[in-house]
């Protein structure tokens, strides 16, 4: 149990979280504004229905074993497909901890046209994959009450924390499904994830040149936020039945593993368009992530060659 002193420490220290998060939110209003704008003017609309391959399509018997060579797929293909979706399907939760961590209205509009958008990545995948018959109906249908029913997801407890999560996450989610689309071997399937991809990488520019924005505002605590967030990264698969045996296959697969994750999301974002070893003025707490986050990202650097030079190994002996 904690003294008493620790804690009035911990309430103080709450309390000082509570006030940079407010203050923070305050000062980007005008910056949500304009990029709200900005999203709704490249947004492009359509409609799932148009997508799905309907005449590939038959009923379903009550009680039919689902036969995987209807629709023959590698591993991580489908590991990814039923990933992708179960990701879409807890939305709910995704919705709660956005309005928890942005909590202003201005924010607010911005989260529920999100969540449209979002909502109708679940519907189109759903759909196509029922039409096409790529994945197990039932076992799908059981993961899905399983991960919403237990409502996990990530919870980044300040504000500088969720935008520098979800700048991060937005990008990986957006090549998961683009590169799932290009291995699936079906026209029709590559158009459905390609279309969502677009989607995630108009959320991703939002959150990255919000989280840009914020650096300016209050650099060091993004700064600390940032190394937070990427030394502790993980695909918000949390919750989802077997996710690491899934994840596992879709690394194997190449969809989304350490070579993308560096070359693709950490050097572009993190180094490049953050410019995060340029900042000055850091407090010292703030210099010392920044260089802890370097050598991190060099260390994913290390491994993720170290992966691509005995995946060319294996191939050549083959």
């Amino acid at each position: 149990m904690p003294t008493t002193t620790a804690a009035a420490s911990t309430a103080l220290a709450a309390a000082n979280s509570a006030t940079d998060d407010t203050a923070l939110l305050h000062d980007l209003l005008p910056e949500v504004g304009r990029l709200l704008d900005r999203h709704l003017a490249t947004a492009r609309p359509w409609s799932p229905h148009e997508l799905v391959p309907w005449s590939r399509g038959r009923d379903f018997v009550p009680g039919e074993a689902w036969d995987p060579a209807e629709f023959p797929l590698p591993d991580g293909v489908r590991s990814a497909l039923y990933v992708n979706l179960l990701t879409e399907d807890n939305l709910p939760h995704y919705f709660e901890t956005i309005n928890r961590v942005f909590a202003h209205e201005a924010w607010r509009v911005w989260a529920r046209r999100w969540t449209a958008e979002e909502m109708r990545h679940a519907t189109v995948i759903r759909d196509y994959l029922t039409v096409t018959r790529a994945i197990d109906p039932v076992e799908l249908e059981e993961a899905r009450m399983d991960q919403v029913a237990s409502g996990q997801v990530p919870q980044p407890t300040t504000v500088a924390d969720g935008l520098a999560y979800v700048a991060l996450q937005e990008l990986a989610t957006r090549i998961a499904h683009r590169n799932t689309g290009r291995l699936l071997g079906d026209d029709a399937g590559y158009q459905v994830m390609a279309r969502v991809a677009g989607d995630e990488n108009l959320h991703h520019l939002f959150y990255r040149d919000l989280t840009a924005a914020a650096m300016e505002v209050d650099p060091s605590a993004m700064v600390l936020a940032i190394e937070r967030q990427v030394r502790g990264f993980e695909m918000p698969g949390t919750g989802i039945r077997n996710f690491t045996t899934h994840a596992a296959a879709i690394a194997r697969s190449g969809i989304y593993d350490f070579t993308v994750h560096h070359d693709q999301i950490l050097v572009p974002v993190v180094l490049r368009h953050w410019a995060l070893e340029s900042w000055t003025g850091l407090s010292d707490e703030a210099e010392a992530a920044r260089d802890r986050t370097l050598r991190f990202i060099a260390r994913v650097g290390i491994a993720s060659r170290r992966l691509t030079s005995r995946r060319a190994e294996t191939s050549a002996n083959v």
